[in-house]
């Protein structure tokens, strides 16, 4: 049995968006904050979430995880926006 992952978007203090993967956001938030997370945030630190959404496995995960890196940054604040 495959475990529960999530999508998520967290928003860095130069205002621009990492979208990721974890089973445990939390956990995953906490590690990008203490600049263990990504290259990425590690240096835009530190790091909000805004969004969060289910799938059903890993492979759905990194499936949804493309599709929402392929948005424009305005859709991916308005996704953000519609789950809040």
């Amino acid at each position: 049995m495959d475990k529960q992952y999530f999508c998520y978007i967290v928003r860095c203090a130069d205002d621009s968006l990492y979208t990721g993967i974890s089973t445990d956001v939390d956990r995953r938030v906490k590690q990008h904050n203490a600049g263990r997370g990504a290259k990425y945030t590690s240096q835009r630190l530190p790091v909000e979430l805004i969004y969060t959404e289910p799938a059903g496995n890993r492979a759905e995960a990194l499936v949804r995880e493309r599709a929402i890196k392929k948005l424009p940054r305005s859709k991916k604040f308005s996704l953000a926006s519609s789950k809040s």
